[in-house]
């Protein structure tokens, strides 16, 4: 468990073999110098361990919790079952059912337990931490500001990348 005493964002996994794809929503907190924890614990292996996190979290100060799961992937909702704050579930791709498990088990929850569900895998992780960095922009100017910048950055890319497709082909 890495914890930084002034975090804002939980990414919390059940397993320590999703870190390869929750490692993406971590580079994106880095990017935009969002503080961040990374937790471990999982809905059926340690489900005291899993309501202690999601019971303290808002005291800790964390306003949005990541969540990453595969198989069953109760565990973005049983944490949103313990909190006000924010759950933002990840599936991932851990069984033979190529995440499609997790994903339904994420995205189905009864009314009343909200959690955000992103896509399968690394890029719903990615996603999962702009949709928390998009949370914590509504009252931050200077974060809303480097959102505004990161979303053109990516439209300016587009541009370069059609220009470097369009001179690849235009020489046939």
């Amino acid at each position: 468990m890495k914890r930084k005493p002034s975090a804002l964002v939980s990414v919390v996994m059940g397993s320590d073999s999703d870190l390869p794809v929750m490692e993406e929503a971590i580079k994106i907190l880095k990017e935009f110098k969002i503080s961040y924890e990374v937790f471990l614990t999982s809905a059926h292996r340690s489900p005291q361990r899993t309501a202690l996190f999601a019971k303290e979290a808002k005291k800790r100060g964390i306003k949005a919790i990541i969540v990453g799961a595969g198989a069953a992937a109760h565990l973005a909702g049983v944490i949103a079952a313990q909190t006000t704050l924010p759950v933002i579930g990840v599936p991932i791709d851990a069984t033979a059912l190529g995440g499609f498990d997790a994903l339904f088990s994420t995205v189905q929850m009864p009314g009343g337990v909200p959690v955000a569900t992103m896509a399968i895998g690394k890029a719903g992780a990615k996603n999962a931490a702009l949709f928390a960095v998009r949370i914590l922009a509504v009252e931050d100017a200077e974060r809303h500001k480097s959102l505004v910048n990161y979303i053109r950055n990516m439209a300016v890319d587009i541009e370069k990348k059609q220009k470097q497709l369009t001179n690849v082909h235009s020489k046939n």
